[in-house]
């Protein structure tokens, strides 16, 4: 079965993607026994804060038209596979990511993984694109996909900072 999705859908599901990736910083400050980490990972968490109310910004520039349904949901199932879809693609996040920090990560090695979970989230942003009509907003998608790129570039700086340190 090919479910199309709208653009309202697809903000709920960058909603719900920020709140995931505020969460791996927020797991990861803890598990830091230095100070200034924990403060930097802090800013990090905000930061995905910030990116969630960008999108929940974004979202109410959707047309009516773009967040129709396009199935019969009355026990709102579909509510229940977006969920599944964002907490299973393994990009930004995916409650394991935050579950596989142990302590032991370096200031470099989180940034790391975080730039890749941001890769696979653009991937996944990508896939969901091409199951979203035109007329339902498709359009608005890149909007997000760039967002997420930027998301890469300012994480690649703090890297290449860190590194330079």
């Amino acid at each position: 079965m090919m479910y199309d999705f709208n653009a309202g859908e697809v903000f709920k599901m960058a909603v719900r993607i920020e709140e995931g990736g505020a969460a791996f910083y927020r797991k990861a400050a803890e598990l830091q026994s230095d100070e200034e980490n924990k403060k930097f990972l802090e800013k990090l968490a905000a930061m995905e804060d910030t990116h969630r109310s960008s999108f929940l910004k974004m979202s109410d520039d959707v047309l009516e038209a773009e967040t129709t349904e396009q199935v019969f949901d009355p026990d709102g199932e579909a509510e229940l596979y977006l969920a599944a879809m964002v907490d299973g693609h393994g990009g930004e996040g995916s409650p394991a990511a935050a579950d596989a920090l142990t302590g032991k990560e370096t200031m470099e090695d989180i940034l790391k993984i975080a730039i890749g979970l941001e890769k696979e989230s653009i991937l996944f942003y990508l896939g969901i694109k091409d199951m979203v009509p035109p007329n339902l907003g498709k359009d608005k998608v890149d909007s997000i996909i760039e967002e997420e790129r930027r998301h890469v570039i300012q994480l690649s700086g703090l890297l290449k900072k860190i590194k330079g340190a």
